[in-house]
């Protein structure tokens, strides 16, 4: 673009977004949250917590025939 002296000038456009992108973080901060909470309702199923996944004592029952 020339202005009165021929000379051309440098124009920067500057857009403005709206302050928007955080949806992604929240996302991701959402799914955590799910997930330990599905980890805390089913710990006992994935023998997660409480009782030993290991007995402390056995109990053998020997036949002799």
């Amino acid at each position: 673009m020339a202005d009165d002296n021929g000379t051309e000038r440098e124009h920067t456009t500057v857009v403005e977004t709206g302050g928007g992108g955080g949806g992604g973080v929240l996302a991701v901060v959402l799914l955590i949250i799910v997930v330990l909470v599905l980890l805390y309702v089913f710990r006992a199923d994935l023998g997660l917590g409480g009782k030993t996944a290991i007995p402390s004592t056995v109990n053998v029952n020997v036949n002799h025939s």
